[in-house]
Order: structure tokens, then sequence, then C-alpha cells
């Protein structure tokens, strides 16, 4: 399908009746991008971690593009990190480890499956240091299905963030993007993110690059 009339794209506040959607382009965009459908067994589980909370928790600071097919794209974003964090802590995480079983510590990565590595990260979530929640507290995700991909919508999703972050005072926002992925480091450079330099516990995994976009001077 080619890319969309951006005329005909909305892009909007999340509803509560989005949540499914978030859930489905979350799997539809899982795997680097690319539909991961046929990689996971259980086709929420992508979601549970990294769409779901925000809609749920942070629906303040979750948008969606939408046009005459539906909801085909979000950016989602928590204000404060270590603050989402203790809530998933508390109200989010318990009943999903209770569901999926933590796999054996002993389990080296690279043989398990993809629901046994997010069964992991249910289990044991990267916590955001202190030093890089000083500096940039905020994160955040955004996914497009193909059909909104080249179409300037991230760029101008991303900047209706932005302002709703700088709206709620956050001094800065942070997000991770896979080494091998650039086409998506690229785009991040172009829209006014600057590539850190990390720490090992800066980063969730190894193959990640941290980027960072300070909120107090205007991009």
């Amino acid at each position: 399908m080619s890319p969309t009339d951006r005329t005909q794209t909305l892009i909007r506040p999340y509803r509560p009746s989005d949540l499914g959607a978030l859930y489905r382009i979350c799997l539809l965009t899982g795997d680097d991008g690319q539909d991961a459908t046929s990689l996971f067994s259980d086709p929420r589980l992508l979601g549970h971690f990294f769409a779901a909370p925000y809609g749920l928790f942070e629906p303040a600071l979750a948008f969606v593009a939408e046009d005459t097919a539906g909801v085909g794209g979000y950016i989602l974003s928590a204000l404060d990190t270590q603050a989402f964090e203790e809530r998933l802590e508390r109200t989010w995480w318990p009943h999903l480890r209770a569901r999926y079983p933590d796999p054996p510590a002993s389990a080296p990565g690279e043989q398990l499956t993809p629901d046994q590595h997010v069964a992991r990260m249910i289990h044991h979530p990267w916590r955001i240091p202190d030093g890089l929640a000083a500096r940039y507290p905020s994160h955040l995700h955004i996914d497009l299905l193909p059909r909104l991909q080249a179409s300037g919508l991230g760029r101008q999703m991303t900047k209706t963030l932005i302002a709703a972050l700088r709206d709620q005072g956050s001094p800065g926002v942070h997000l991770h993007v896979p080494g091998g992925n650039q086409h998506a480091a690229g785009f991040y450079r172009h829209i006014g993110f600057t590539e850190l330099p990390a720490t090992p516990d800066e980063l969730p995994a190894p193959h990640l690059l941290l980027f960072g976009m300070d909120l107090q001077t205007r991009s």
C-alpha cells in the first residue's frame, strides 16, 4: 500500500477505545518496524510491555494517527520515567508476572523464544538510572504502520508530543533505538534528537543507542 495522503490523516489524543489499536500496531511493527505476528505465540505480549501501559497510565501523553482505514500509528510517552516505573511495579507487572512465567535465569538469551524474551523483561524490567532521569526524565515510543510511513506524520506526531511534554514541564526526553536501525536513528537526528554517549546502565540492551532532546531550549 502506498503512503497515505497526510491531509486525510488526523493526529488526535488517545481515547480508551484505542487500546486495541495500540496492541495491534505494536505487534505489526514489533520486529524492528516489521510485522512480528509470526514470531509470537501470544499476540498481545509485546503490547503488554511496550504500548498498553502508556494508554492506561499516561493517556494525556498518548496520541494516535487515524486515517480512513482506522488508527495506524501512535506516539506514547511517560512524563516521569521513574514514577512510571514505580506505578508499573505496583499495578501492572504483578498480574502479568503471574500469567507469564520467568524463564530460568540459567537459560542463555539466544535460546529464548520471542515470547520468553518479553516475559523475562516483564519480570526484570530495565530501570532508568538517576543520572539519565535527572537530565531526560521523560521517554517516548512511536510506531507507524507502513501506510502512514514516509508521509511526514512521524515528525508531526513528535512535535505534538514535545509540545505536550513542555506544557507539563518536562526538561528533557530520551528514547532508545536499535543500533542496526540506521533509518530510525537518522529520523530522530533529523527531528532534533541528539545521540548521547551512554554508559551500560543507561541502555536496556547492549545493541541499543541512546537519544535525547533538551526541552528547556526550543528545537
